[in-house]
């Protein structure tokens, strides 16, 4: 007789660190506005904190993968988390002047237009994450990271063409995804007949 596995439990460490980071992004948020993006110390302290919860972001989905511990709460609060950590940042280097507010208002529509489009189709199609979009998140990661680091002039300049080089790859993902979820849909069987 086989038994099935049992399933499970959203209470596991991989969701633990998921809810973690979801926690520490008012903590980033906090130490952005101590700066205020020119005291030294609390914008080291503020990138410092960007770069370990963004990597906590790699660990979860490690521990999920391999203890086979994935979860429907872990698949919900996990981009939340992603997009949680980089909407705040962005926001908050856009009201300090670090960065224009166009650019932000582009890259955080693109990344709720795509996560509700996701959220819209999850029961039809899925469209995994490919390259594109891991190298997206990088990127961002990458520029957010450069801008918060009180950085000597002209490096600092550097996390400015860091971001528009992750904007452009933001629009191009997007668009990606949402041709590759068209001809997914296109190819499906007519469930009519």
């Amino acid at each position: 007789m086989v038994t099935a596995d049992p399933p499970v439990s959203p209470w596991n460490i991989a969701n633990v660190v998921t809810v973690a980071r979801i926690f520490l992004v008012p903590v980033f948020a906090v130490f952005v506005v101590l700066s205020g993006m020119e005291h030294t110390g609390w914008r080291v302290a503020a990138c410092l904190l960007f770069v370990f919860i963004s990597a906590t972001d790699f660990v979860d989905g490690w521990l999920a993968r391999s203890r086979g511990l994935v979860t429907d709460f872990g698949k919900l609060a996990d981009p939340i988390a992603d997009k949680a950590l980089i909407g705040t940042a962005l926001v908050l280097l856009s009201w300090y002047d670090a960065l224009p507010w166009w650019v932000t208002v582009v890259i955080l529509a693109r990344e709720l237009g795509i996560t509700l489009w996701r959220m819209a189709i999850r029961n039809r199609t899925v469209v995994a994450a490919d390259r594109g979009g891991k190298l997206k998140t990088v990127l961002q990661i990458t520029a957010v990271s450069w801008m918060l680091f009180p950085w000597p002039s002209p490096l600092d300049a550097v996390g400015l063409w860091l971001m528009y080089a992750a904007l452009i790859l933001t629009v191009l993902t997007g668009m990606d995804y949402l041709w590759k979820a068209f001809k997914s849909r296109e190819s499906e069987p007519n469930r009519s007949s």
